[in-house]
């Protein structure tokens, strides 16, 4: 209870920018968590990359299509839904990539933009919070002998707004670069799979061509 006191005291001698940054801490967590079950949900995970690679670059057509119905995520039913038009030529089955993990990559960077934009911003409203509370406490210089006490009193309560934006920035910044990175590591999958199975198409033409 101590602690929780502690910080409702913090928060009410931040001044009025701590609602903001509230808000922004309390959005900032809601997005981390949604997208981290997100991003487990479209991640295949695993070696499954690797695995289809190896069966493509064998030809290995069937066993590759049994992988992907066995796993999970967007790079899985992308392949899944590849090997059901198998009929396709490979500038077709390009098309038809290329359009998949459009869509794939626009739903997972939903979002991620709001983590990128309260990197900047909440230290902007932890610096506004401690500007005006500088000048609240200035403000005093005139008013009676303890003045320097009230003044650097006041400077430190003022500097609770700035550790609140810095603290929101930090568990921001740390997300967002969690999910670029996680997002890099599924688009490297994704064209190392495509890439081999555009080149399997093409030996699958131009076997059926001879």
């Amino acid at each position: 209870m101590n602690g929780f006191s502690q910080a409702l005291y913090l928060f009410e001698k931040g001044g009025l920018v701590m609602y903001p940054l509230l808000f922004s801490s309390i959005a900032v967590v809601a997005i981390a968590v949604e997208r981290w079950f997100f991003f487990r949900s479209m991640d295949a995970q695993g070696q499954f990359a690797d695995e289809i690679a190896d069966k493509l670059q064998r030809d290995d057509w069937e066993g590759a299509r049994a992988a992907a119905v066995q796993a999970k995520g967007v790079l899985a039913r992308i392949l899944c839904d590849a090997f059901a038009a198998n009929g396709l030529k490979k500038a077709g089955l390009e098309a038809m990539l290329n359009t998949r993990a459009t869509l794939a990559v626009a739903d997972l960077r939903k979002r991620l933009g709001y983590l990128g934009m309260m990197v900047t911003m909440a230290p902007l409203w932890g610096l506004l919070g401690t500007v005006v509370g500088m000048i609240s406490s200035f403000n005093v210089f005139a008013l009676q002998a303890g003045a320097p006490h009230a003044i650097t009193g006041g400077v430190g309560e003022a500097l609770i707004a700035t550790a609140t934006g810095l603290c929101v920035a930090l568990v921001s910044l740390g997300a967002h670069s969690l999910f670029a990175q996680w997002l890099d590591s599924m688009l490297s999958d994704m064209e190392k799979c495509f890439a081999i199975l555009l080149e399997a198409a093409a030996r699958r033409d131009d076997d059926a061509a001879a």
